[in-house]
């Protein structure tokens, strides 16, 4: 296992109890318990966790994310994989919300050299990414800059789709489950997620593995308002069930 797969390892149990031991993770990866501690020590510096005597607990809650460098190391293969897929799904000519979050880059990166695309985001990495290709024609919402995620919410980010119809939503999402819909852990985020969702016909949801099940805390919609949702190869068989049981069309990758 390498250092990657370890510390992706120690998040995934953070997030189901909470907490993890020392012993537990040394004994999982097969290294040693020092190298289990560097591990964690990294992890800490990068917000995801607090060290204790033993081990660590978790700092996330329904409430709160983990940091974005955090965020955007978790499951970079399969991000990339979705990326490329929801891209797949998106006309040479058509008129796309791209949402904010890690796996919504991935999407903007896979359409960096498409032509004809009419792209409205609220996230100024996004921005940044498509702004390189003269043949997208790049919107950007305007609004209050949340500096830790570069996205932008508020009133000013909620109007800029009270005008606009287009075809597709491309969302990111905190989670995504078969009784609670989809869910964000900020406020602000679900209020500029559903003024989206307003102005389109489709809704493609990008969601790693992780995140099916998962309800954090604000509420975005229910999960017949999703079209398809678009995740990785790490799915059970039950997950994708779930999904397919609401009519939601799942793409695995």
């Amino acid at each position: 296992m390498d250092v990657q797969e370890r510390r992706e390892v120690a998040l995934r149990i953070l997030q189901d109890r909470g907490e993890v031991s020392v012993a537990e993770l040394s004994e999982t990866a097969g290294v040693s318990a020092m190298t289990i501690r560097r591990d964690l020590e990294i992890l800490e510096r990068g917000g995801a966790l607090r060290r204790v005597h033993g081990g660590a607990i978790s700092l996330a809650s329904r409430g709160f994310a983990a940091p974005y460098s955090v965020r955007a190391s978790r499951h970079a293969d399969g991000k990339e994989r979705i990326g490329w897929a929801a891209a797949g799904l998106l006309g040479e000519c058509e008129t796309v919300v791209l949402d904010v979050r890690t796996t919504t880059l991935e999407v903007a990166r896979a359409l960096s050299d498409r032509r004809g695309l009419t792209v409205l985001t609220p996230s100024l990495r996004i921005a940044d990414v498509l702004s390189q290709n003269n043949d997208i024609r790049l919107m950007v919402t305007g609004g209050i800059v949340v500096p830790s995620e570069l996205s932008l919410v508020g009133d000013a980010a909620e109007e800029a789709f009270a005008r606009l119809r287009f075809g597709t939503y491309v969302m990111g999402v905190g989670g995504i489950d078969s009784d609670s819909g989809v869910t964000e852990f900020s406020l602000e985020d679900a209020r500029v997620k559903r003024a989206a969702l307003a102005s389109v016909r489709r809704c493609i949801v990008v969601a790693d593995s992780s995140k099916l099940g998962r309800v954090t805390f604000a509420q975005v919609c229910p999960l017949e308002r999703v079209d398809v949702v678009v995740t990785d190869d790490a799915a059970t068989a039950e997950q994708i069930e779930a999904l397919e049981t609401a009519h939601v069309e799942v793409v695995v990758v």
